[in-house]
């Protein structure tokens, strides 16, 4: 029995954390956020994941200007499947059991999603990439991690980013930007810190599902924050 009380996760990835150098998707890193997620199965978390696709194409991206708005966002629903597809492949290398589920209907190469079923492969000790985003076009992939964090009944949700938490600008342009450890949904809608669109941010705070922040880049993170311990910024409803 485990003695943490998080006990089902849902991971929020982005698509560019698995770019490298002039590579939509480095192996390398693939390889060793892999045994990063492998930490948390193996401490008997219920894990799921979403993942981006702007490595490869963004509906929003300025490569999307000139295409019609819901043709652009289903390129982008397509280029998170092939990332989903590389982080199967990548868990299943070191032994971690892994199911692709998309919004798009696409039986060749992953599973639909189906609430139930998905539900199933986590009670059996899988890891569930959900893919395609929500299926739907004008909704993005943070969305759809808070809706199916919502549909599974997470514990938790954890935004990887590039950054060790929330802070009040940009660190990278503003020096003096102070790093929040702690926050409210309220705090961070006032604010308008961008977090996650408003969407997210607003199906998270209706569902009470905490929210952590952290750097997907610093080693062991991940299987620490699942543990209990302070990591990036924590966002609650008080």
């Amino acid at each position: 029995m485990m003695e943490h009380k998080t006990q089902r996760v849902l991971l929020k990835l982005s698509g560019e954390a698995l770019m490298g150098d002039g590579v939509a998707i480095d192996s390398r890193f693939l390889h060793w956020l892999a045994l990063e997620i492998k930490a948390v199965h193996d401490l008997g978390v219920q894990l799921a994941l979403v993942v981006g696709g702007g490595n490869i194409f963004r509906g929003m991206s300025s490569g999307a200007v000139a295409m019609e708005r819901s043709s652009a966002d289903h390129m982008g629903m397509l280029a998170t499947v092939i990332n989903a597809l590389a982080l199967q492949n990548a868990l299943e290398r070191i032994g971690v059991p892994v199911r692709v589920q998309s919004a798009i209907t696409m039986p060749q190469v992953a599973e639909s999603y189906i609430h139930r079923k998905a539900m199933r492969h986590l009670e059996k000790g899988r890891v569930v990439v959900f893919a395609a985003g929500t299926g739907n076009p004008y909704f993005t992939t943070d969305t759809a991690a808070s809706l199916r964090a919502a549909e599974i009944h997470a514990d938790l949700l954890l935004k990887a980013t590039k950054v060790d938490g929330v802070y009040s600008a940009d660190p990278k342009k503003d020096p003096s930007a102070q790093r929040f450890t702690e926050l409210t949904f309220a705090e961070v809608l006032a604010k308008d810190l961008r977090v996650m669109d408003l969407t997210a941010i607003t199906l998270c705070q209706d569902n009470q599902i905490p929210v952590t922040v952290f750097s997907i880049y610093e080693e062991g993170a991940l299987a620490a924050i699942v543990r209990g311990e302070n990591r990036g910024t924590r966002i609650g409803v008080n």
